[in-house]
């Protein structure tokens, strides 16, 4: 079993729950998926909040692992900024 030295979360904060869950949802796919023997994420929404946390075996597995997950974040959202504005 790995042992994951380092976490971080990141925290995204929307207008309304509805956006957060499709936000959510979206990236949630990804979870499982994109891990690595170095880093592996959790993704979880409460209320208009979504959280990804990311642990990792050492510092440059988490911050390539931040830097995945906040590319995704932002897919996420511009595709959803794109589908409202349809």
């Amino acid at each position: 079993m790995t042992s994951y030295a380092h976490e971080a979360t990141l925290a995204f904060e929307y207008d309304d729950q509805r956006r957060a869950r499709v936000v959510e949802r979206s990236v949630r796919r990804e979870v499982g998926e994109i891990d690595g023997d170095r880093s592996r994420a959790t993704v979880d929404r409460d209320g208009p909040t979504v959280r990804v946390s990311v642990e990792a075996t050492d510092l440059v597995g988490l911050r390539a692992g931040l830097n995945t997950w906040m590319g995704l974040v932002d897919v996420a959202e511009r595709a959803a900024t794109a589908a409202a504005s349809d």
